[in-house]
């Protein structure tokens, strides 16, 4: 059965959590961004990205470009995601200073595109006799990628289409250069497959279509076409290996492809893609191809916390099993992308896997992506920190114990905001008979084929969901995979219903009210015996949420702290002044005592205690100390 998540909902208005961070998105972190983004933010990482676009228009009218590029080839996205989070915030809330804001903006970029409908300000400023002669490192796809997802979603929420013409030119030109001259090569950084087809949905244009699917039918077909590029050129931006096509999804074609593998945001933004073509031109083919690699993911590659990409090298997957805590690298953008890629998947078969693993990315990792002042940010997301070696020690440099307010590399700040302003396109979806509730979120949802709901809960600490039907139908709600335990009523009367593939299925009538609860028991998670870091080990959920111990909670120190299973129920607390409110939970555990010396041939004692554990999302919010997803049992 398919469901239409991404144009599917006409109308969304938030509230409770997920619209508490929706708010802080729109009253703190765009301005803030905003402010970085202009170069205007103190003691921050200079972005310069807004000047870039300046300055490339100024090169195109033969004026002097002042301070020329700065920041990474990419920096143009940065802007663009920025753009495309104002946008959904708009669709949410209307802002007319924020509007005219991003209007204005909007007239810089598009007097940086050249007269061909290229644009790009790195090449623009730098060479432009350089265009189109590095895919493997260039990203100019990737820039145009983003650019047109803001493109689209800007015209969704205010009905003005000077961006989204900007990038139907520019699509034009990218399909003149690939198709109509038959330009060889695929993006070194997939995105711009599913931004097409974006594009695609919004204007009905066919090059659009076309083109998405002629990169992700290119891709993998030629294993050394990096290579062969590389050798044809005599500069690089960083030197990237061409021949690691396993880095860039590119050793096989994408139907042959079974494991995910290379730099984990590349692969999830390619497989997103997949999915979406699939939807839309029913190839049976690649869905299975995309089915194979979700089961790769999710069954051998993916953290707790739906983080991927366990190493540091290459931002990458690594092999099965392979998922250290302590040196994991978990990109935001990853979950962010897995989240899409999930998305996208529920479009070609309603299946509540995809729903589990997208709410398990959101929760955890996405959330924890971001400080919950809204001004700092996490690019890589540990499972565990210990001061003094995260952040220090040449092999866990990049797990950092505090986040910082911004990086030379920004992708993923932006990437938050706008996942966060768009959480309603995750949470609901529809076909021409039915609507589906995926994720569960306080807040009004109107549908294209007529059917409106309001959702009433504080989940994820309340598991109780409550909607109120105004226009009935056909309504398939969620049961989430943590709850082994549930209750659905209508109207108040225990509904008879089992779930299909996760899913139950409801024909509601206007004004009925539908109630789900959900299992809030706590719970201990335990890990497969081939994961060799997590033998011996448990973590500690409630309902969607992954626990962590931190060391402000626990004597300063969590590493010498085991759990107790089943020796005294788990106690959970609702506490509304602790990291923006949230629930603690207590459990029975053992301290082992110092053995003062490096190795002892006595056994250390042990001590009897209590441990508490605080969301993971919230991890890092009050200074640097320690913290620790999965414990160890105590004996």
């Amino acid at each position: 059965m398919k469901v239409q998540n991404q144009i599917g909902i006409k109308e969304y208005r938030s509230g409770g959590f997920v619209g508490k961070y929706q708010k802080l998105i729109r009253e703190v972190v765009i301005p803030y961004q905003y402010s970085v983004l202009n170069d205007k933010a103190q003691d921050t990482e200079k972005s310069h990205v807004i000047q870039n676009f300046v300055n490339a228009g100024r090169a195109l009218r033969g004026e002097d470009t002042a301070d020329g590029f700065y920041g990474m080839v990419f920096q143009d996205s940065d802007l663009a995601k920025w753009l495309e989070a104002v946008a959904y915030s708009l669709s949410l809330s209307p802002d007319l200073e924020l509007e005219n804001t991003a209007d204005e903006l909007i007239d810089i970029i598009a007097a940086a595109q050249d007269t061909d409908g290229y644009l790009n300000t790195y090449y623009t400023i730098k060479d432009r006799e350089k265009r189109w002669t590095n895919l493997l490192e260039g990203h100019e796809l990737y820039c145009s990628g983003h650019m047109m997802e803001a493109a689209c979603a800007y015209f969704d929420a205010t009905g003005k289409d000077a961006l989204l013409k900007v990038m139907l030119k520019n699509a034009e030109h990218i399909y003149d250069h690939f198709i109509v001259k038959g330009n060889d090569g695929c993006p070194g950084h997939p995105e711009v497959e599913l931004a097409l087809l974006k594009m695609y949905r919004a204007t009905g244009n066919k090059h659009c279509l076309e083109l998405a699917k002629h990169f992700i039918d290119r891709r993998g077909c030629d294993p050394n076409y990096f290579r062969e590029e590389a050798a044809k050129r005599n500069w690089h931006v960083w030197n990237a290996d061409s021949s690691d096509v396993d880095y860039m999804q590119a050793g096989k074609p994408v139907r042959e492809q079974t494991d995910a593998v290379g730099h984990a945001v590349r692969a999830v933004y390619l497989y997103t893609a997949m999915a979406d073509l699939a939807s839309l031109t029913e190839d049976e083919s690649l869905l299975a191809a995309c089915r194979k690699l979700w089961e790769s993911i999710t069954t051998k590659r993916m953290y707790l916390t739906g983080g991927i990409g366990s190493t540091v090298h290459g931002e990458a997957f690594s092999v099965d099993y392979d998922l250290p805590g302590d040196t994991a690298y978990a990109e935001t953008c990853a979950s962010i992308g897995l989240m899409l890629f999930a998305s996208r998947m529920l479009e070609n078969e309603a299946d509540g896997k995809y729903a589990d693993v997208m709410e398990r990315a959101f929760y955890n990792t996405v959330l924890a992506g971001m400080q919950l002042d809204g001004k700092r940010f996490f690019y890589v997301n540990p499972l565990e920190v210990v001061p003094g070696i995260s952040g220090v020690s040449p092999t866990h440099r990049h797990d950092l114990p505090v986040r910082p307010k911004w990086y030379a590399c920004a992708c993923c700040p932006p990437n938050v905001a706008r996942l966060i302003s768009s959480f309603g396109v995750y949470a609901y979806g529809e076909n021409k008979d039915t609507v589906f509730c995926h994720l569960f979120a306080d807040g009004q949802v109107s549908f294209q084929n007529g059917m409106k709901l309001t959702c009433k809960t504080d989940y994820p600490y309340d598991l109780h969901i409550t909607y109120q039907v105004e226009k009935g139908g056909r309504i398939a709600i969620r049961i989430p995979d943590y709850s082994k335990t549930w209750t659905l009523c209508v109207n108040g009367k225990e509904a008879d219903a089992t779930p299909e593939k996760g899913y139950v299925y409801l024909n509601a009538a206007d004004g009925d009210t539908i109630t789900l609860a959900l299992d809030d028991t706590p719970y201990f998670v335990y890990a497969s015996s081939r994961v060799p870091h997590l033998t011996g080990k448990t973590a500690l959920c409630r309902g969607p949420l992954v626990y962590c111990f931190e060391g402000v909670d626990n004597d300063g120190d969590v590493l010498s702290l085991s759990l107790k299973d089943g020796e005294t129920p788990v106690v959970g607390s609702y506490d509304e002044n602790l990291l923006g409110g949230s629930v603690t939970l207590t459990v029975s555990a053992a301290r082992t005592e110092d053995t003062k010396s490096l190795y002892t041939a006595s056994r250390p004692g042990t001590k009897a205690c209590s441990a508490v554990a605080v969301p993971y999302y919230t991890w890092g919010n009050r200074g640097e100390n320690q913290m620790r997803v999965w414990m160890d049992e105590a004996k």
